[in-house]
């Protein structure tokens, strides 16, 4: 089990940015295992990101730390600096809605990794257009919301969606290989706390069949992009993006193979940098303290 607690903050940049959150934590008696700082010369913006250990004096685990007295502290202590301020505890798990058409493996790898421990998350429920997942949810013994949808029905079927986002109060909703365009209503419900994930090919292959058209055009590269959504399709904040090599011996089938491979590993590593407060949406951009 983790015993680190997690401070990020965000501010103008200015002189003493690091060392009002690095001063503070040291008289509190915490030692820090993780730091990482950027300043953003361009925007004026600086970010923070520290994961710490509450000490006693003899170095041993602190078992009397008050998180609300610390927190409360530490935004008197930075207000001169604006600083906004979170403090995450090292058993908070964040509740999770995710989303599925057909495609399976970027759900059974997130499924399989939840299960190991490697993401540390509550799945809520999991939520398809079409019915072919339920088996391996309730594997996994988690609810399963079969929600059709045709374009006469779209308002309707979001509204269920939404209705289920909120009844389990899900903090993040995963994408996870979910092949329905949502509605511009829906990305602002969802904002900032919404992850999909797509193929990245160049050029640019859209509609039906991208690997095939790929495999036309005779591409070296293919990756796969986890952002977060926003109401341009496919276009919203970068986490993080995979790719890999391929040759003229790559066909169609080996195309998508190899795909599915990167965008389960791409998708479950902007989930996990998401769940561990590594990313900081910075205007139409991230900041993103990847380890």
């Amino acid at each position: 089990m983790r015993d680190t607690w997690i401070l990020t903050a965000q501010c103008p940049s200015r002189i003493g940015t690091v060392d009002v959150v690095t001063r503070y934590l040291r008289e509190q008696g915490c030692y820090i295992t993780e730091l990482s700082s950027f300043d953003d010369r361009l925007s004026g913006r600086f970010f923070i990101r520290a994961e710490f250990r509450p000490q006693t004096e003899q170095g041993a685990l602190s078992e009397d730390f008050d998180a609300s007295a610390f927190e409360e502290n530490l935004i008197t202590r930075a207000a001169d600096f604006d600083m906004d301020v979170s403090l995450s505890a090292p058993d908070e798990r964040m509740k999770v809605v995710i989303m599925v058409s057909r495609s399976d493996h970027c759900l059974n790898d997130l499924l399989y990794r939840h299960r190991i421990g490697q993401l540390p998350m509550d799945i809520t429920a999991v939520v398809s257009n079409h019915p072919d997942m339920a088996p391996l949810a309730e594997w996994h013994g988690l609810p399963y919301h079969h929600f059709p949808i045709t374009p006469d029905t779209k308002a309707e079927q979001e509204a269920q969606i939404w209705q289920v986002v909120q009844e389990t109060g899900a903090e993040l909703v995963i994408l996870a290989r979910y092949m329905q365009v949502l509605s511009s209503d829906m990305c602002e419900k969802l904002s900032g706390r919404a992850i999909n994930i797509h193929h990245s090919l160049l050029p640019g292959f859209k509609g039906a069949r991208p690997y095939h058209q790929a495999y036309d055009k005779g591409v070296k590269l293919v990756g796969a992009t986890a952002h977060y959504i926003n109401d341009d399709l496919d276009e919203g904040p970068i986490i993080t993006q995979g790719v890999e090599t391929v040759d003229h011996a790559h066909y169609p089938e080996d195309l998508i193979a190899k795909g599915r491979d990167i965008e389960c590993l791409t998708l479950s590593r902007g989930v996990r940098y998401h769940l561990e407060r590594r990313v900081f949406l910075h205007d139409r951009r991230t900041v993103v303290f990847g380890n």
